[in-house]
């Protein structure tokens, strides 16, 4: 992304001041606010982003898929009823009546951590398809002075609490807190680890791990992180937020997996994804999707979603849409594969001229297809619902982090890599 005179721009070695009060004030007064250096400190201009518009339009979501012809002339009730299944599973770790994964944890520990004998573990289960959680809900508390300390409880189970510092090159500072704990017999443990991080160019990251494991088998483990630092093709202040989850049963061939990830520049650049896995015996699925905003009109986005059984049976539903200034298209398909290889799929697309027309054309496997020009509104987010101005709101304990004052002459080491920026990445194209 080149570098733009409107844009936060800082030569090797400034350091980055994005105090909580000065993006409030661009928040709440809009538009460009211009900060000049003063001594040390150097903030240029920052373009906050805010839009009222949804969050990610999904495949139903005002996309006729079938051009027309709603009625679907195949035979689709098992394929539908499986699909459904799937995405109503999302509510639970494990979609199965006789899961019992969620209410292990909790009896573990009231059980294991009794009331002030130590640290009381707030871990559980993550839940799927919560995305990435704002660091408020996280509850982050470093202790300032070092602490290691041990217990036992009455019941024989057992806890430990410490936290330090570490030091290293480049004014780099990691401030970190751990505690956790198991039963008598080991088969019950929770783990906990919060830190954050910083050095002179301005980096600054604020992260936390958990994981945990009941008498079942079933164990868990999360982690959560958001970074702030200086794009180093840009020189803009970014805002990288991301999460991974992952939970196992312990009874049955069950687990998923997700892996979010968002990012944001100081002139509206944002991008959005989630990469998900889940299994639940014979059964497995997949999920990914993505938003691409540019910061300029421009918009990408795009969705993939899949699933199998061990008897062979596969079936998904994908899509994608490119838009700006009102010009754009929307493509996609629904597919199925039998267990003997027996393929039915339908493929559909829209583009949209900017004048109200748009082309919808789309063919099936069993025959059926439409080519057709209609008069229609074109209706697409060309910003975030959830952009810079918000992200910053939402990162006060970030932007809180007091890095190592820097000595008098010594400036950071900052390396940018080979000369010329990697290609972004491109979406799956194909699932199958």
């Amino acid at each position: 992304m080149a570098a733009s005179s409107r844009g936060f721009t800082a030569p090797v070695g400034a350091k980055l001041d994005v105090s909580p009060s000065a993006y409030y004030y661009c928040r709440n007064n809009g538009g460009f606010v211009e900060f000049r250096r003063k001594k040390r400190k150097l903030i240029s201009n920052i373009k906050c982003c805010c839009s009222d518009s949804a969050m990610p339009i999904n495949s139903g979501n005002g996309v006729d898929k079938s051009g027309g012809g709603e009625d679907w002339r195949f035979d689709a009730k098992k394929i539908s009823a499986n699909y459904m299944r799937i995405q109503a599973s999302s509510s639970m770790p494990f979609p199965s009546p006789q899961s019992r994964f969620v209410s292990k944890p909790e009896k573990f520990f009231s059980r294991c951590i009794p009331r002030n004998s130590g640290p009381q573990s707030r871990d559980s289960p993550p839940k799927r398809d919560t995305g990435i959680a704002n660091e408020k809900d996280w509850g982050i508390s470093l202790l300032n002075d070092n602490v290691n300390e041990t217990g036992k409880n009455e019941d024989g189970s057992t806890w430990y609490r410490e936290s330090g510092e570490d030091l290293g090159d480049n004014g780099y500072r990691c401030r970190w807190t751990r505690m956790g704990g198991q039963s008598n017999d080991g088969t019950l443990e929770w783990k906990e680890t919060w830190w954050e991080k910083s050095d002179w160019t301005g980096y600054k990251e604020l992260g936390v791990e958990k994981s945990g494991k009941n008498a079942e088998g079933d164990s868990w483990w999360e982690t959560w992180r958001e970074v702030l630092h200086q794009d180093e093709w840009s020189n803009l202040a970014r805002i990288e937020r991301s999460a991974q989850k992952q939970a196992k049963s312990g009874t049955e061939n069950a687990g998923w997996y997700e892996n979010w990830w968002e990012k944001y520049d100081a002139k509206g650049w944002t991008e959005k994804g989630a990469h998900k896995y889940g299994r639940l015996n014979e059964q497995s699925w997949w999920e990914k999707w993505g938003e691409h905003y540019d910061g300029r009109g421009s918009v990408l986005k795009w969705t993939d979603k899949w699933a199998e059984t061990e008897l062979g049976t596969k079936w998904g539903d994908k899509w994608e849409e490119k838009f700006f200034a009102g010009i754009g298209s929307r493509q996609g398909e629904t597919w199925h594969v039998s267990p003997s290889c027996e393929r039915w799929s339908r493929t559909w697309g829209e583009e949209h001229f900017g004048n109200g027309k748009v082309h919808k054309y789309g063919k099936s496997t069993t025959g059926e297809s439409w080519d057709i020009v209609v008069d229609e509104g074109t209706y697409y987010e060309a910003e975030p619902h959830h952009g810079w101005a918000d992200v910053v709101g939402d990162s006060t304990q970030l932007l809180s982090i007091q890095p190592r004052e820097r000595p008098p002459g010594v400036f950071p080491n900052m390396d940018f890599g080979p000369s010329v920026p990697p290609e972004d990445e491109l979406p799956p194209t194909s699932s199958q």
